[in-house]
């Protein structure tokens, strides 16, 4: 990896800093493929349980970097963090403003600065906003505050982006990513990874099924993980009265699952 990302795995947290602060950690073409192969690794490689994506303060990625003009700068990273089979949680700990806050809501957990700037302002330049906003921002903060930020592409603050739903929580821009680890060092150390993967998965999706798809699907998973490696162990340490020790492999034990396009979604293995 260059400098402009850093990557750091350790005690099954990986670590993805954009780390361009003299440039507010603006996107460019050469960032955004190594973050796409950083998420890559942290969806294959079960060693890493939980992502944590951040920035080189004071910004967390002041959008696309428009100043060289090499190469076209997309919001679309692949895979994109919902895409991931790892909790991916967002430590905005500065401004995120067009590409910035996309990514930001592509990840499942956001906590954010509270004095920092935020906003989709493509409009104001002559474009729409990109990086999965017009089905994240209506699904997180409901139409009429997604037609709100993205019409005007006015800016806010931390305090409104949770208002909104845009964020689990506002905080000072200090305690922005000693929040996001220790939540993802609870999740990494606590959560068994196959459930949690599924889970974070059938809740991206299940926004676009109907209840009776849903409940079935719950019901077929709970029945694959319950047959997995960690399925055993969960029994075995409730019967022994002792905390789990989670050795299952979200690479090895995955189900057919995964919705392709508009194809049927395939059975379970």
């Amino acid at each position: 990896m260059s400098s402009e990302l850093l990557v750091d795995v350790s005690a099954g947290i990986a670590v993805l800093t954009l780390n361009r602060p003299a440039q507010q950690n603006a996107v460019t073409p050469a960032m955004a493929a190594e973050l796409s192969a950083a998420l890559q690794r942290c969806d294959v490689e079960d060693a890493i349980r939980a992502v944590v994506i951040t920035g080189t303060a004071p910004a967390f990625c002041a959008g696309a970097d428009l100043s060289s003009r090499v190469g076209d700068v997309s919001a679309t990273i692949d895979p994109p963090p919902w895409r991931v089979r790892k909790p991916v949680i967002a430590a905005v700990n500065g401004h995120a403003v067009g590409i910035g806050l996309a990514l930001a809501l592509q990840c499942d957990l956001r906590y954010v600065a509270r004095d920092a700037v935020y906003g989709l302002n493509q409009v104001r330049r002559g474009v729409l906003a990109d990086g999965y906003t017009h089905w994240t921002v209506p699904r997180l903060a409901g139409m009429a505050n997604a037609a709100d930020i993205m019409l005007t592409g006015r800016t806010f603050d931390g305090d409104e982006a949770k208002a909104m739903g845009l964020a689990n929580d506002c905080l000072p821009a200090g305690e922005v990513l000693p929040t996001a680890l220790a939540i993802a060092h609870d999740i990494a150390n606590g959560a068994a990874p196959l459930p949690v993967a599924l889970s974070k998965r059938l809740l991206w999706e299940g926004l676009g099924m109907n209840p009776t798809m849903v409940g079935q699907l719950e019901t077929d998973l709970n029945d694959h993980v319950t047959k997995s490696i960690d399925g055993g162990e969960a029994m075995a340490a409730f019967r022994d009265r002792r905390q789990p020790n989670w050795t299952g492999s979200i690479s090895q034990e995955w189900p057919a699952w995964d919705n392709h396009g508009d194809q049927e979604r395939p059975s379970l293995d």
